[in-house]
């Protein structure tokens, strides 16, 4: 029976990209208020594609079923993007509250798991409550969380993903016979 095998492979390319990525964060960071507009943007353009892309799509399902439910989430997202080119600044604001949900409910379902784990309270607790603060925190002042949330969250992330690929490359899965 063929397992399956985790193996890391780092090539140069990998480390290149990785410092390209790493140069790219503290771009970004250095400047989150433009990065929140562009993502902002970006996220808009992307889901009014995506939604012509799924209304048109869903012509194509019309005799094989399945139709209405791609053209009801085609006709949202576009309506969405089209929502978020048209008013970016409310767009931000409602990205940055979905973010500080996400991070409430994120921080409220780790302490639920701290409570309930033997092994990692402290980790979990610590995480948790971290979320929860700044969940809150976002959600109680959404104007001067706005600007930056984004843009920060965005660099962060480009940083992280750059620091990852330096470090580990690339993971490849293959499978290995027992």
């Amino acid at each position: 029976m063929a397992t399956p095998v985790i193996e890391r492979r780092r090539t140069g390319w990998d480390v290149i990209l990785g410092i390209l990525l790493v140069i790219g964060g503290f771009v970004v960071l250095g400047d989150v208020v433009l990065a929140t507009a562009v993502s902002v943007l970006v996220i808009a353009w992307t889901s009014l594609f995506s939604g012509v892309v799924l209304l048109v799509g869903s012509l194509f399902r019309i005799r094989s079923g399945g139709a209405w439910s791609a053209a009801i989430g085609g006709a949202v997202l576009a309506v969405l993007g089209i929502f978020m080119l048209r008013n970016p600044v409310i767009g931000a604001v409602t990205l940055t509250l979905l973010a500080g949900a996400l991070f409430l409910a994120g921080g409220l379902a780790r302490i639920v798991a701290a409570v309930q784990s033997p092994t990692h309270k402290v980790i979990l607790t610590i995480s948790g409550v971290i979320s929860i603060g700044l969940g809150v925190y976002v959600l109680i002042n959404p104007a001067a969380a706005t600007l930056v949330l984004l843009g920060v969250l965005l660099g962060v992330q480009i940083l992280v993903e750059g620091l990852t690929l330096i470090t580990l490359g690339r993971i490849h899965l293959r499978d290995a016979t027992a």
